[in-house]
């Protein structure tokens, strides 16, 4: 495949030659950087000023490629947040001009940049996408004061939280594990701290985050709902320089400098939390011998070969300590790793080569004075990835490539001891090649902007292992034992994807997009937040991929001379092959886990609404999502349509940021939802002098509403040659709003025969203090 990939790219570059001889066109290509730390600029706008309807934007890696007709040309160079650099260039040849950029802290730099980017977003066919700058999420109050970029996209339409206190999510309508958590192009499977409370993610060493909500290019893949790809940053290679900060639960620090000037670079990033330091200090004997901590590291090596050849080597180190005096101990981290290669072939032709590494694992260990239980389980992955990217011209261009992941699922080893309540024993591994080939063809006539595509997608079950059938009652049947490398079953799905936009004039367009995606790794639970102990498992002979068809439409418009963004976009996502449990399903620990699964069907609509301030001293946004979500499975409800968990009918966010004074900034955000739907019971019973509550209807009770109130303040302290500091002070949850976590049915002490419903709430008040610092 490999070889015929070459092939195909040599192929198009010498159509490459032909066309420019043809026509008389030149290319200028190059790379787009910040020009004080040598970082690339993701989605910078290049622009030919005698030529309007020539632009281009540079790539995920700051590669960019503007094709126009002989002669002298004025280009125009800009992204938010710095200042537009103009060149002037004879072109009578291809040319490699690359280009740096410098921030900019005038606010009317910023309207005039933020305008051109707003051009670029009304004319993109690409829909249900939204970036999100490090300086938002700096300013965004958030729990205990620590930036948190999952925590700051749950503020987007479209996007709901699983619960207080949890860092999972859902998109229009999708599970918890259809959203692809991707760090520098490697899947990451938990993407929490402290079962929920923080994200994974180091604000610190983060470059750029884009959140696709359906419609997401075919170079994407494996998930149905969305695809978070976040960037890391590549190191400063012009100077050392350090950031981090201090605060009352956690501490972190950012390195980043040069490995040689104008060449190559690094950076590495740490965080940890201390919250165990501090039970040390406790007299009571169980709470001195507990543990509650997580820690992370981000590091990074960036270098130029030459003009043609870049090279990148990213690590990512995380884990969580949960220990309860001697009783109870639950481990769980992620590690990755991640060599890419980006290759100019020439002007027109862009590569990228990716070699990953993933694991993820988590550990539980329960003791009492008589027995000792470790339960252990992974999911370790080895990918390799090739990307093309090829530039026809300015409205014309594709992406195209191949890849190819091994994953290795462990679901359980029990390691008990004698007395447990447990058995000693290792459930079967699970082996699996996932693999796709896509191509991408983004292209323009005018107005009219089309992006299409088509993701073959294949995915091989191998053993060794056994695997079993089950009878109708849902009890093993028969079982089948595979050698190693025997293939198992094999699933080939095909993905077209399709956007268009037409721009209805220089303010407003309209988009619309068709998007197929296939799922074939799967997470199984039947708690209200994703846990780190939850079960995942593979596509199967009785586990079928999970597809989901989504259409959308969109209506996009600028106001106010591009100060003000809006849009409205419109949802109906069918959904194939959805999995559920049965009533009292034993998911963990479970060899016959399949045994303890139901299949069906969903479907999830609705419309989004967003309103963004981008200028001035007040900025911010307002996101409102109304929709519905909801599952039919045969022997749910009796095969009745149901609401499933995450439906939320309203779902409201106001984020808003205030600068002062050049030192002041205040920010505060809003958020209001519906309840979830839960399953409650309908009523009760008495087996033997011990009552037993009925439950009759799947998700057919909500969960009270959810509102709480952030607010923030940030002082900025006085700058020296060398250093500059901020104090941030915050209260999350304001107005002590006790929102519940969890509801209890249990019999009123008073009058058994009344039944009394006990509201668990986590937080009322929560302050923080942040000293953060830069050198």
């Amino acid at each position: 495949m490999r070889k015929i990939m070459a092939v195909l790219a040599l192929l198009i570059s010498s159509l490459t030659s032909i066309k420019a001889i043809a026509q008389h066109k030149f290319t200028i290509s190059g790379i787009i950087r910040d020009k004080t730390s040598g970082e690339t600029l993701i989605g910078a706008s290049i622009h030919v000023l005698q030529q309007s309807n020539y632009s281009s934007t540079s790539n995920n890696y700051g590669f960019y490629a503007i094709v126009v007709p002989e002669g002298t040309y004025t280009l125009v160079v800009s992204y938010t947040g710095y200042k537009a650099d103009t060149i002037s260039i004879p072109l009578a040849k291809d040319l490699v001009r690359n280009v740096s950029l410098s921030p900019s802290s005038g606010l009317l730099s910023e309207v005039v940049i933020t305008s051109q980017a707003s051009k670029d977003r009304l004319s993109s066919a690409q829909m249900g996408t939204q970036k999100l700058s490090t300086a938002e999420i700096a300013n965004v109050p958030v729990f205990l004061g620590e930036k948190d970029i999952i925590k700051t996209i749950q503020l987007l339409p479209g996007i709901k939280t699983t619960g207080e206190g949890s860092g999972g999510f859902y998109v229009r309508g999708g599970n918890i594990d259809e959203n692809l958590l991707l760090l520098d192009e490697v899947p990451v499977y938990n993407a929490t701290h402290l079962l929920g409370f923080f994200s994974t993610f180091n604000s610190d060493a983060i470059k750029d985050l884009t959140l696709y909500k359906g419609a997401m290019p075919a170079q994407y893949g494996g998930r149905l709902s969305s695809v978070v790809d976040i960037r890391t940053k590549d190191g400063n290679n012009q100077a050392f320089h350090g950031s981090g900060g201090l605060g009352i639960i956690s501490s972190h620090l950012n390195l980043e400098g040069p490995l040689v000037k104008d060449k190559g670079s690094f950076m590495i990033s740490a965080r940890r939390s201390y919250a165990d330091v501090f039970l040390k200090l406790s007299s009571n004997e169980d709470v001195k011998n507990s543990n509650l901590y997580f820690y992370d590291v981000n590091a990074k090596l960036s270098y130029n070969l030459d003009d043609h050849n870049r090279v990148f080597i990213s690590f990512y180190n995380g884990k969580d300590n949960l220990k309860i005096s001697d009783d109870f101990a639950l481990y769980y981290g992620n590690t990755t790793g991640t060599f890419r290669l980006n290759h100019n072939f020439n002007s027109h032709l862009f590569s990228n080569t990716t070699v990953s590494y993933s694991n993820y694992h988590h550990n539980v260990e329960i003791s009492d004075k008589s027995s000792n239980t470790k339960i252990e389980s992974t999911i370790r992955d080895f990918g390799l990835k090739e990307d093309f990217q090829y530039f026809m011209s300015n409205d014309d261009r594709i992406n195209f490539g191949i890849t190819t992941t091994h994953h290795t699922l462990n679901p359980g080893l029990i390691d008990a001891s004698q007395n447990s309540t447990y058995n000693s024993q290792i459930l079967d591994k699970k082996y699996a090649l996932e693999s796709a080939a896509y191509i991408n063809h983004e292209l323009g006539w005018g107005k009219l902007k089309i992006n299409y595509g088509l993701r073959l997608s294949v995915f091989n079950i191998f053993g060794p292992g056994k695997y079993y059938t089950y009878n109708a009652e849902g009890d093993p049947a028969d079982s089948t034992k595979y050698d190693a490398a025997d293939l198992v079953k094999t699933y080939i799905n095909l993905e077209p994807r399709a956007a268009a936009s037409y721009q209805l004039d220089s303010i407003s367009s309209l988009k619309f997009a068709y998007s197929r995606n296939t799922q074939n790794l799967h997470l199984i639970t039947n708690s209200a937040s994703t846990q780190p102990t939850d079960l995942w498992i593979l596509s199967s002979p009785n586990v079928q991929p999970e597809i989901a068809d989504q259409v959308s439409l969109g209506y996009y418009r600028d106001l106010s001379k591009g100060r003000y963004e809006f849009s409205s976009e419109i949802y109906y996502k069918q959904l194939q092959n959805q999995i559920d449990y049965k009533d009292g399903a034993a998911l963990s620990v479970n060899n016959y886990v399949e045994s303890q699964l139901l299949y069906g069907k969903g479907r999830a609509y609705g419309v989004e609404l967003f309103l963004k301030k981008k200028a001035g001293r007040l900025t911010g946004w307002i996101s409102y999502t109304l929709s519905r979500t909801e599952r039919q499975i045969e022997k749910i409800n009796e095969g009745s349509w149901y609401a499933a968990h995450q439906d939320q009918t309203h779902n409201l966010a106001i984020v808003t940021i205030y600068q002062l004074s050049k030192k002041v900034t205040l920010s505060a955000n809003w958020v209001y939802n519906t309840g979830n739907a839960v399953t409650y019971p309908s009523g009760k019973y008495e087996i033997n002098e011990q009552t037993v509550f009925l439950y009759t209807e799947r998700n057919g009770y909500r969960m009270p509403a959810y509102h709480r109130l952030d607010i923030g303040l940030t002082i900025a302290g006085k700058k020296r040659r060398r250093w500059s500091s901020d104090w941030n002070f915050a209260v999350y949850n304001a107005y002590g709003k006790q929102n519940p976590y969890f509801i209890e049915f249990k019999n009123d002490p008073a009058n058994p025969n009344r039944t009394i419903a006990q509201q668990t709430a986590l937080f009322r008040w929560v302050p923080s203090i942040t000293y953060n610092f830069a050198f």
